[in-house]
């Protein structure tokens, strides 16, 4: 039995957390830049949200097929692995970012980045979980979330920043995850994964999530628990601008800064979230309150009319402080599959939250010509927080549960 962790500010958990960092940092930046990038390339503003939004749902995509790409290598290959295949292919295509000139090429460019984006999350939870005591996993993973939702103020600072340019910006983040190569040079390996590299039983196997009633449930609820995370940054935060004009919001909405303070709400909800998972010694209970304070605020965000900028901007702290379960949401992930495929499990699953803003936004673009684009988010956040409800009473407590085993 491999030695784990017990202080959760250990060399594995900061590694990481400075590898979530960045991936945070290049995750948010295109909506930090979206109206200086897309206003330099010719775009008209009255088809900034809209041409924003097929660019974001294209690095979106590219989340989605890098998330069972990296997560299936996690399981054949290793983690470390992973984590340095992917922050070398998101790191390149934020320095491509720099030089675009059309929007084909900055729609192709975003995807290669989702799929290298996609890598950085499920690896760094799978090696933090498997390398920490049962007892105190929880809380090296939300250091890991709380520190890393930062990377996206830092974006915000760095647009903000005189005298850089939004090309500035994605040559920033590709440095920073090449400098983060060098730091992860001795990042050592999950020993539950080196435990079982040479035994016979079938890793990676992403299609056995389906061959199971029982585990493609599972699966499948692990998924909808955190669809409220990205219900809220990708469509109410995103498109923060067009919800202000409709609700009659004083004076003049900034993205970058909505952006900025909902992640730094998110760090501090991640922060309370796990505090309070470790003290209530449960994560569906803190799920519960957080999925609650959710959809109240997201209701208050939509119709409460005539705030000043500063009133909005506090709501948006808010709103980020009442998704910050995202921690917990993908350590459920993790702890509810053996190590043969918790990589698998641990990386598409929060990539395929990330890529619901698709048919999230797309859902909510159907449903706004008809409705208005108040009551249209109001159905789609109603259907993400009820499937988040349901899926969270769904799935099995995982608190302190000893995570090595393998699949059948």
């Amino acid at each position: 039995m491999n030695s784990k962790h017990t202080n959760p500010f250990n060399a594995v958990v900061v590694v990481a957390s400075l590898g979530y960092f960045v991936d945070i940092y290049d995750l948010i930046l295109f909506n930090v830049v979206k109206k200086s990038s897309l206003t330099a390339l010719g775009v008209a503003e009255n088809l900034i949200d809209q041409e924003g939004v097929m660019l974001f749902n294209l690095q979106m995509f590219g989340m989605l097929v890098g998330g069972l790409l990296w997560g299936i290598l996690g399981d054949r290959r290793g983690r470390v692995k992973v984590l340095f295949g992917s922050i070398l292919l998101y790191s390149a295509a934020n320095i491509a970012n720099a030089f675009v000139t059309d929007l084909t090429t900055y729609g192709a460019v975003r995807f290669l980045a989702g799929i290298g984006l996609a890598g950085e999350l499920g690896a760094g939870i799978t090696l933090v979980s498997e390398n920490m005591s049962k007892e105190k996993r929880g809380l090296g993973t939300m250091i890991l979330v709380t520190f890393g939702a930062l990377g996206a103020v830092f974006a915000f600072v760095v647009s903000e920043f005189p005298g850089l340019t939004w090309q500035h910006s994605y040559m920033i983040g590709g440095g920073m995850g090449l400098l983060l190569l060098l730091i992860r040079m001795g990042t050592l390996e999950s020993g539950m994964f080196k435990s079982m590299h040479h035994s016979t039983v079938k890793k990676g196997d992403f299609l056995s999530l389906f061959t199971s009633r029982e585990r493609f449930f599972k699966y499948l609820n692990c998924i909808l628990i955190g669809l409220p995370v990205w219900y809220v940054i990708g469509l109410l935060i995103a498109l923060c601008v067009t919800f202000a004009k409709a609700t009659g919001v004083t004076g003049e909405v900034s993205t970058g800064k909505a952006v900025m303070f909902a992640y730094i709400g998110l760090s501090v909800g991640d922060l309370i979230s796990g505090l309070l998972s470790q003290f209530m010694k449960s994560r569906k209970k803190v799920v519960y309150i957080y999925l609650t304070l959710c959809a109240v605020l997201s209701a208050t965000f939509l119709f409460v009319t005539g705030l000043s900028t500063s009133a909005f901007y506090t709501l948006c702290l808010l709103l980020g402080v009442g998704t910050g379960f995202w921690a917990l949401f993908v350590s459920i992930a993790s702890e509810q599959f053996g190590t043969n495929i918790r990589s698998t499990v641990t990386t598409t699953v929060p990539n395929f939250v990330r890529g619901s803003v698709w048919p999230i936004t797309i859902g909510f673009q159907y449903l706004s010509p008809a409705v208005g684009v108040i009551a249209a988010a109001s159905v789609v956040g109603v259907i993400c927080i009820g499937l988040a409800f349901v899926a969270t009473l769904s799935v099995k407590e995982t608190f302190g549960k000893e995570l090595d085993y393998v699949e059948g």
